[in-house]
């Protein structure tokens, strides 16, 4: 088998995770949704016919894994490609040498490492030798394949989801990689709590954390870990985030769904963990900003006003100080009244606007600063609120002639809202009196 991107590499120097990278899928960790009895990526191992695919999922949870595997299981030649450092150099190459073994009478299974990083053109151009069965495509990706990843190509493949492997499969791996390590190397109880979390999910993550504590404990003369140990010894491993991709989404929309449902434990502690992993504090400023504006609105206006100060104090402060003050006001958020009427009578009138034609201002509001604008009638019979009965002209009408009242603001019955309601019936009642 043929792999571009790889070279061998001896002895004692091969990285434990390769050292440890299953050639069977009885030895791998993780995935039973697809490798499990009667699923789908065992059957087709049994069937032993390959199919062109993508692999969907977070790093390090097996996808470079499965696709080596499946050339091994298939018999297979491999060629293995990373869309950030190949072109259209490389990929015709590749073709080249599936073509060069279908001469041969070999099958080539064609693999394809952060497929979205190519773009629409680099993509489409597997399509044709997919369809002829020159090779058999495999695309890994930690992006969402529906946004990142060509109809065409998808239509032509099927979409695994991999996911992360929870704290009992990266125990089952950290039990099993200990043994591979060399001396007598021991572990705690916390030592392996800690490395299972900060592996956070990822199976290769988990393999380099042990190799650096076990050359960190070699160094210090020691045989038995604990978890104190292994916290300063990878204190600089910061946890997994990626900013960019569906995760960083997920996170936000958790955020903002545990405040709008008042929930402030869940709020700070989707905040804590996208500060903690890496997130711009701006964007968090600005995302809870939006929420006050979106899910408090008039119920409670001091919202805003603390959002907003919070995203100020940030920008004096800065990380970490002014992290406490975006900490506080996510609370504030999650126990204030709730209310989304302002922000559903805005996308309303702005639906309406969009489709209705160009009505005129009523001659009764317009501006009248000169002579003849005066004489036009511009502003003639307007009604000043302040020189009416309880500053408001019962039974005036601001709306362009012939549009009836839509009724868009409706507040709720929550916060301040419920006071603001109580006023629009009174003031409906005086309009409905002046009519008569």
């Amino acid at each position: 088998m043929s792999d571009l991107f790889s070279a061998a590499t001896p002895g004692d120097s091969v990285p434990l995770a390769e050292r440890l990278r299953p050639r069977t899928p009885d030895e791998v960790i993780g995935q039973q949704h697809l490798l499990g009895p009667g699923k789908p990526l065992r059957l087709a191992f049994a069937a032993g016919q390959p199919h062109s695919m993508i692999l969907w999922g977070p790093p390090g949870v097996g996808k470079t894994t499965l696709a080596r595997m499946m050339a091994t299981q298939f018999d297979c030649e491999f060629i293995a490609l990373s869309a950030v450092f190949s072109g259209i150099k490389e990929v015709r190459e590749a073709v080249a040498q599936a073509e060069r073994w279908r001469a041969q009478g070999k099958r080539t299974l064609l693999f394809v490492d952060e497929i979205h990083r190519f773009n629409k053109a680099q993509q489409d151009g597997f399509l044709p030798y997919v369809e002829s069965g020159l090779f058999t495509f495999i695309g890994a990706t930690t992006e969402n394949p529906s946004f990142e990843v060509n109809s065409a190509l998808l239509s032509r493949a099927a979409v695994y989801v991999l996911k992360s492997l929870d704290a009992d499969e990266l125990a089952q791996l950290l039990a099993r990689a200990a043994s591979e390590l060399p001396g007598e190397l021991q572990f705690a109880p916390s030592a392996r709590e800690r490395l299972v979390a900060l592996a956070d999910g990822d199976a290769r993550r988990m393999l380099n954390l042990l190799e650096q504590a076990q050359r960190a404990a070699q160094a210090a003369g020691v045989t038995v870990l604990d978890g104190e140990f292994v916290a300063q010894a990878l204190m600089s491993s910061g946890r997994r985030f990626d900013k960019g991709g569906d995760a960083f989404y997920d996170q936000i929309s958790a955020l903002h769904k545990s405040v709008r449902g008042s929930n402030p434990d869940a709020a700070l502690y989707w905040l804590t963990r996208m500060l903690d992993g890496g997130a711009d504090p701006r964007y968090l400023a600005r995302r809870i900003v939006r929420m006050a504006w979106e899910d408090i609105g008039l119920a409670d206006p001091r919202a805003m006003q603390i959002a907003n100060d919070a995203a100020t104090t940030f920008e004096r402060l800065g990380s970490p100080e002014g992290e406490l003050a975006l900490a506080q006001a996510v609370i504030y958020l999650a126990v204030a009244a709730k209310s989304n009427a302002g922000y559903m009578a805005y996308n309303q009138a702005r639906a309406f606007v969009q489709k209705d034609k160009s009505r005129e201002v009523p001659v009764h509001l317009r501006n009248a600063p000169t002579k003849l604008m005066k004489e036009l009638g511009h502003g003639h019979a307007y009604r000043y609120a302040h020189d009416e009965p309880e500053a408001y002209a019962a039974g005036e009408t601001y709306l362009p002639d012939g549009m009836p009242e839509p009724g868009w603001y409706q507040p709720v019955g929550r916060g301040l809202e419920t006071k603001i309601a109580e006023k629009l019936a009174y003031l409906r009642q005086l309009d409905a009196a002046a009519r008569k």
